[in-house]
């Protein structure tokens, strides 16, 4: 068996630049998934409380923080320079991850939203000959 298919899955996804990010954050979440870290940008990283912790809560605790250690580097270097600069302050794969969604989810809305409106708004020329009119839209 060749040795670049049998890896091929570990491959990390492109970095992202700032487009297309749902079709990005599927790649991501499924090589995050492959390191058995996609739980980390969902579930919040838990605290030790009160003054008797059991040694296996504190062993449980601290894989969780090494886990959202591994998993905010590993969004971070998927990320294009310019967008690492931006998201490199945050302290948590969760709020990492919640603060790209929040961005680039209601952009790609957006930005399908203009296209769909251009689409529906189209009227036809007789002075202009067809394939020009679709590739103004």
């Amino acid at each position: 068996m060749e040795q670049s298919g049998k890896n091929s899955h570990f491959e990390k996804p492109q970095n992202f630049k700032g487009g297309d990010f749902k079709h990005w954050q599927q790649k991501m979440l499924f090589h995050l998934t492959t390191f058995n870290l996609a739980n980390v940008v969902i579930e919040t990283i838990p605290k030790a409380e009160g003054d008797n912790i059991l040694a296996e809560t504190l062993n449980a605790i601290s894989a969780c923080q090494h886990n959202d250690f591994l998993c905010i580097n590993y969004t971070l270097n998927a990320l294009d320079d310019s967008l690492y600069d931006v998201y490199v302050v945050f302290t948590t794969a969760k709020e990492l991850w919640e603060s790209l969604e929040k961005k680039y989810k209601t952009e790609d809305a957006g930005s399908k939203n203009f296209v769909v409106g251009k689409f529906l708004d189209f009227k036809m020329v007789d002075s202009k000959p067809i394939v020009n009119q679709v590739e103004d839209l």
